[in-house]
């Protein structure tokens, strides 16, 4: 009995050398292969080691817009298939391990009670999170969102979409921390007080100083910067102030698809230095040039149509109809992956899918699911097993560790700030 346990263990700490060798081989070494069922099953390997953390999903949305039951999350039932892109079965299938879960409020909001709006949606995503404990668990550090994805569970935080929530205020932004957004989008599609944004007309030439202060306080939270939505001076501006690594939530390459939403090459170089990540979206409008430049000219058919609502639904219909919509594929959402890994490099970039913030979808990426799927098309590009996992977690956790470690020093260094925006910039613009 004794040999064949010697020899047993012999056979097994062999089969591991050749593992660990194989495994080595992988990190260093690009796997490719044809077969789709392959590259799946090694993409599925790869996310039982690490987390799948995606930057931006609007779910708490969708519940707050759900028809049936506006704002209801019993209603909106997450064991069951759903009208949207996610439920629980689909993040099964799809792998994901982390989720920043987007409490979006739309720039609207701020004539009509920003704060509010912005609790309500924090409400109504931590409801979410407790009403489904065997999947969910709230992992609001790096370190939480390994040990969620440890224990078989999906590791879930708050990222806050669009700056004029805080309503001017360094305090709001101290609660809302405090109630677990861990990221804060400086701008959504309108430019506000103290940043512009990329949608909109750009009146600061960037950030303001009270804009400046925003980035320095958010550093000693340690609560993410994120650039996404915003104009190519707010990134900028943010870059040079911030102490801590920022992320673009949900935005691709504007070399590729050139629209306002996504991230210049100039902006791109500057992650290394930074540590930052650019969470690749899967927007058609912002994957796909033919969509970006279909989207362009219906916009222009509407406005030709005049001020009138029905010639403008007339004049749309009519546009559709001669011009059928392009579709956006898996394939160009891995272009910007590339791209971004080629100006950027792999270390600084990750997947923000933006999933039930959209209604066109992209081809292959239908919802939720489909992780592994864009995943394998990456084995068969040659990305290495380290590039990907850097792809599916590890970047981010990397941002958020570090943010979490500047906030340790900043904290230690100076106190919470009490400037505000009428000492730094003057009275906020009408």
């Amino acid at each position: 009995m004794l040999n064949v346990t010697r020899t047993l263990a012999a056979t097994l700490l062999g089969a591991a050398a050749i593992s660990s060798t194989a495994s080595a081989q992988a990190a260093t070494q690009p796997l490719r292969t044809a077969d789709l069922a392959t590259r799946l099953a090694h993409v599925r390997t790869l996310l039982q080691e690490v987390p799948l953390v995606d930057g931006h999903n609007d779910l708490p949305w969708a519940m707050r817009q759900f028809a049936d039951a506006p704002l209801d999350v019993d209603a909106y039932d997450l064991t069951r298939p759903t009208p949207g892109h996610t439920d629980l079965a689909r993040l099964r299938t799809g792998g994901i391990g982390g989720q920043f879960w987007s409490v979006y409020i739309p720039a609207e909001a701020r004539d009509s009670g920003a704060a509010r709006t912005q609790l309500e949606q924090i409400d109504i995503a931590r409801r979410t999170i407790a009403r489904y404990p065997a999947e969910f668990t709230w992992a609001p550090s790096a370190q939480a969102l390994r040990d969620a994805h440890k224990a078989g569970r999906i590791g879930s935080l708050l990222g806050m979409e669009g700056g004029h929530a805080i309503e001017n205020s360094l305090g709001a932004l101290r609660a809302f921390y405090d109630l677990g957004a861990r990221y804060m989008t400086l701008t959504h599609s309108a430019t506000i007080d103290w940043a512009d944004a990329g949608t909109d007309v750009a009146r600061h030439g960037g950030l303001t100083a009270f804009g400046r202060e925003v980035v320095r306080e958010m550093n000693r939270l340690g609560m993410l910067v994120d650039l996404s939505h915003t104009s190519p001076g707010t990134m900028s501006d943010a870059l040079d102030e911030t102490e801590a690594p920022v992320i673009f939530s949900h935005s691709n390459a504007r070399a590729l698809t050139d629209v306002p939403r996504n991230v210049p090459d100039s902006i791109l170089r500057r992650m290394p230095a930074n540590g930052g990540v650019v969470m690749i979206t899967f927007v058609p409008g912002f994957s796909s040039q033919r969509v970006a430049d279909w989207n362009t000219r219906l916009t222009a058919a509407r406005n030709a149509a005049g001020s009138d609502a029905d010639a403008q639904f007339r004049a749309v219909a009519a546009f559709r109809e001669a011009n059928p919509l392009p579709r956006a594929t898996l394939a160009d959402v891995a272009d910007h992956l590339d791209h971004v890994k080629r100006v950027a490099g792999a270390a600084h970039v990750g997947l923000g899918a933006d999933y039930d913030g959209i209604t066109d979808v992209v081809q292959g990426l239908e919802d939720v699911s489909k992780y592994p799927e864009l995943l394998a098309e990456l084995v068969q590009r040659g990305w290495t097993d380290d590039e990907l996992r850097g792809l599916i977690g590890e970047n981010v956790l990397r941002v958020l560790a570090r943010a979490e470690q500047v906030a340790a020093r900043l904290q230690r260094e100076r106190p919470a700030s009490t400037k505000t925006i009428r000492a730094l910039d003057g009275a906020p613009l009408p």
